[in-house]
């Protein structure tokens, strides 16, 4: 499975605007050489960097596998497409919120995971109710990373 962002190259710095000194909105994303049998796929994009531990900035799942990427400022609303949800992140929002390290430079890995199945949860479902879903149901994850640092002007 390949998965990147036409945004940003892995391990570069993101862009300001996908960040929260920028629009804040999310950047597109695309991939390709997903698995035959693929019936939705999951996106988790966090940070493991963040002082408190794992912060999760967007959780999006129930996406088509038919699909071949999702463009550049998706709707900040729990089913932004038919079918698809959007999980709670860390600031108990369901919709992207991007890079904002209170200090030094932080990676955010962007992942992608090919389900077998539909995930069975509500838009608005939290990351462990997502990560229990997908138990014995990934086929296949492709992931990349960007990094920010803080007091970007």
């Amino acid at each position: 499975m390949k998965f990147f962002s036409p945004a940003f190259a892995d391990t570069e710095e993101i862009p300001k605007k996908y960040t929260c000194a920028g629009e804040d909105i999310s950047p597109p994303l695309e991939w390709s050489d997903i698995p035959e049998g693929t019936k939705s796929l999951v996106l988790i994009c966090d940070d493991p960097d963040a002082p408190s531990g794992v912060w999760d900035h967007w959780l999006m799942f129930n996406i088509s596998p038919e699909s071949n990427g999702l463009a550049e400022d998706t709707p900040k609303q729990f089913d932004p497409f038919k079918g698809t949800g959007h999980g709670l992140n860390s600031w108990r929002r369901a919709f992207y919120n991007g890079p904002c390290p209170p200090s030094g430079t932080h990676r955010y890995y962007f992942k992608l995971y090919a389900l077998d199945t539909r995930l069975r949860i509500k838009p608005g479902a939290d990351k462990a109710a997502i990560l229990r879903g997908m138990e014995g149901h990934i086929l296949d994850k492709a992931h990349f990373h960007g990094t920010a640092t803080s007091g970007r002007e």
